[in-house]
């Protein structure tokens, strides 16, 4: 994936240029249709997503929880071990994701710890975001 496009997404916008060169080895650039299941919950989660471009729903069950866009990110549990999807995510419109495996995840935590370090932060912000509504 091309290092550039990577910083045009919040969660890896100030990572330095030799890390975003890394990163982009090791992701994914995929293009969705508009009403594509990206996570299925209760599944068993292999990947990370961040939007680049586009909107997704979240559903638990039949309810919409949160709506997301470009520069969100879903699925990050499926990266620490073997947790099931706590939710459905779909595509509300096409977007454009960028797509990180567990596999991924881990020859970057041994490689490139920042970008992993940074990845846990901004997952651990937005849990204090939800918790303090």
């Amino acid at each position: 994936m091309d290092p550039a496009r990577l910083t045009e997404i919040p969660l890896f916008a100030d990572l330095g240029r030799h890390e975003l060169e890394a990163l982009g080895r090791v992701t994914d650039e995929v293009d969705v249709r508009e009403g594509e299941q990206l996570t299925d919950e209760g599944d068993f989660g292999h990947e990370f997503f961040a939007i680049a471009d586009g909107e997704a729903e979240v559903r638990h069950g039949d309810d919409v929880v949160a709506e997301l866009s470009a520069g969100d990110f879903f699925g990050e549990q499926a990266l620490s071990g073997d947790a099931r999807r706590n939710a459905t995510v779909v595509a509300t419109t096409p977007m454009t994701a960028v797509v990180m495996t567990r596999s991924a995840f881990h020859q970057m935590r041994r490689d490139h710890p920042a970008v992993c370090d940074r990845i846990e932060e901004a997952v651990r912000e937005r849990g204090r975001q939800i918790e303090n509504g």
